[in-house]
């Protein structure tokens, strides 16, 4: 159970670093275009056709029926979680056409007369969130938040449980080595994003939907679930990702925030090529530090010579572009999954001693350990099927990042290799593309969002100091952005409210969302 708890904490914190590095975008969507757009809600609420949405009434039901894959299907059994769906329009500014469905758990509050209901999104974009209220639950079982809030977890528009799902492979091309190489290296032709582009839609089942999957789309959804659940304001803790739709939220209903908590930012004043360059300076950080902690011990597989830990680890994973190594039941290790597992491992420094094990088999010629950080980060379950989140994450990404030319998506590559050159393939990167280059609509998150936010009251934003996906700055930067408050937490992981189990954070978390107490300017806590 505990392992079980620790490998979903370790997906639900992240954004799919390696592939979503693949899908920065040249001509966002301009943000003032985004703020005319956002100005423009309210007034749609009042519609009579809208409004049906705002006043619809859910159906709680067991939610055993909502499992998408065998380990929720153990989870979803527990009689206390309530699910449901939600009908919310396909396309907010054609409210009376086509619909999807919001698939959502609720864990009840521990104390009765819940204050209202506190909304949670993991991260991805693109993980499915029904699980993540039942994992705060298991890891801050005392937490007043328990006692206070209904835990709403939702799979947003196109994730997990919801309708229609995005769906881009099959779970044999996932399991196709030339497939994830394809994607790690990005190595696709013109007529290969055509190809994917339209293989989204015809999987998916309709080309429209990829077209409102994005950011602005999910926060409108949070909007209409925010009424439908009765609750005049929203209560919202976002991770990674959820940051960037907690602040967009922000952005867009001002009036409706009752208190955000968002837990390993995003900065909102970063465009897609400043991102990426800051995730990855984070990592190779953290790798460095993950290689200097293995040179102190004896037969380190990258040496002991702590300035050398990514040339020794270049030397080890590069062969296996050419020569995967075998992984269990059958499977080979490829260069790709090597990179993935590392990524992964590196979420948290309690993870470490996994990533060196795991070079050292590699080293060895065996590929077991860092494969199964790979399926964890890659949500691959025992009987070999997939969740949808790679595909969500890439096509939620088409809509809300800067859509880049081939020249462009090359001078990423390289820049992201510079910041992390311990990712690198040694093979040359004059020839990448953008998989969303064939996309038939533009971007529409715009760059800077969430500034200049009028009426908005004050938000939490938590920042751990060697964070290495969204490093520290991002959240000064997010809380700038917001004029609200910042928590700064002193350790080495990506994130921290309510899953590090840490009473320093998890105390101010609570005191800001049942109390509304928000933490003195110099705040800071520990993690051990």
């Amino acid at each position: 159970m505990r392992i079980h708890a620790r490998v979903r904490r370790t997906a639900a914190f992240g954004v799919t670093l390696l592939l979503v590095g693949m899908l920065g975008a040249c001509t966002p969507s301009s943000a003032d275009e985004s703020a005319d757009e956002s100005s423009q809600v309210s007034s749609q609420v009042s519609s009579q056709e809208l409004r049906r949405f705002y006043e619809q009434e859910l159906t709680f039901e067991p939610c055993e029926p909502y499992a998408t894959n065998e380990t929720d299907a153990e989870l979803f059994a527990n009689e206390r979680f309530e699910c449901a769906r939600m009908e919310a329009p396909m396309d907010y500014e054609d409210p009376g056409g086509e619909t999807v469905s919001i698939a959502l758990l609720r864990v009840p509050a521990k104390g009765g007369k819940p204050v209202g209901s506190l909304m949670t999104n993991p991260g991805g974009p693109g993980f499915a969130g029904m699980s993540f209220a039942p994992l705060i639950a298991a890891m801050a079982p005392d937490s007043p938040v328990l006692e206070q809030f209904d835990l709403i977890g939702i799979d947003p528009r196109g994730v997990g449980a919801s309708t229609p799902a995005l769906d881009c492979y099959t779970d044999a091309e996932r399991e196709n080595d030339e497939m994830s190489e394809k994607i790690t290296v990005g190595s696709w032709t013109e007529e290969e994003t055509r190809q994917w582009m339209q293989q989204c839609a015809e999987r998916t089942g309709s080309e429209e939907f990829l077209s409102h999957v994005g950011t602005r789309d999910a926060a409108r959804d949070m909007d209409v679930l925010r009424a439908v659940l009765g609750d005049d304001k929203l209560s919202y803790l976002g991770a990674s990702y959820g940051t960037r739709l907690g602040a967009v939220y922000a952005e867009m209903f001002p009036e409706n925030v009752r208190a955000l908590v968002l837990d390993g930012p995003m900065d909102p004043y970063a465009g897609t090529m400043e991102r990426r360059e800051q995730q990855y300076t984070g990592l190779q950080r953290s790798f460095e530090l993950m290689g200097a902690s293995c040179t102190e011990k004896p037969d380190c597989p990258l040496g002991s010579d702590p300035g050398a830990v990514t040339e020794r680890f270049q030397e080890i994973v590069q062969p296996l572009i050419d020569e995967p190594v075998p992984a269990g039941d059958g499977r080979v290790l490829s260069f790709s999954d090597a990179i993935g597992g590392v990524v992964a491992g590196l979420y948290s420094e309690a993870s470490r001693p996994t990533i060196i094990e795991g070079i050292r088999e590699v080293r060895n010629g065996r590929g077991d350990a860092l494969m199964g950080l790979q399926d964890a980060y890659d949500q691959r379950y025992a009987d070999g099927t997939y969740s949808n989140a790679l595909e969500a994450t890439e096509v939620i990404n088409c809509l809300d990042e800067e859509r880049h030319t081939p020249e462009q998506e090359s001078q990423l590559r390289r820049r992201m290799t510079e910041a992390a050159p311990f990712l690198d393939t040694g093979r040359p990167l004059d020839d990448t593309r953008n998989m969303c280059e064939a996309w038939r609509v533009e971007p529409t998150l715009g760059y800077p969002y969430a500034t200049d936010i009028e009426g908005l009251p004050d938000t939490l934003t938590v920042a751990v100091t060697g964070d290495p996906v969204t490093p520290y700055e991002e959240g000064t930067r997010l809380a700038e952005a917001l004029e609200g408050s910042l928590l700064t937490v002193e350790g080495e992981q990506h994130g921290a409210a309510l899953l590090a189990g840490n009473a320093c954070v998890d105390d101010t978390v609570a005191d800001y969302l049942v109390n509304l107490t928000s933490p003195p300017a110099d705040a800071r806590c520990t993690l051990e």
